[in-house]
């Protein structure tokens, strides 16, 4: 199966602590949006840190694209709210 981080950044994709970081800042936008910041960067940090110490490559591989596709789905929704459009 193809890596979903191929429509992500390579900068981004390739590193572990870059995608972190882009996940935590797209959990403080989502919260400060609801009201609920803290929730969700600790919902954010907590799945992070449930996976710490994996350490099967192919595993690691899932959980990476698991966060890249969060960090899609939510960059495609902010684009249908602003355009009023719906992407599949």
């Amino acid at each position: 199966m193809p890596s979903l981080q191929t429509a992500l950044p390579p900068e981004l994709a390739n590193n572990a602590i870059r995608l972190y970081r882009e996940c935590l800042r797209r959990a403080k936008y989502i919260g400060h949006k609801q009201h609920n910041t803290e929730l969700v960067v600790q919902m954010v940090r907590q799945q992070f840190r449930k996976h710490l110490n994996e350490t099967d490559p192919e595993k690691i591989q899932k959980l990476k694209d698991d966060a890249a596709r969060g960090l899609i789905n939510h960059i495609l929704y902010e684009a249908e709210a602003m355009t009023g459009r719906k992407f599949s």
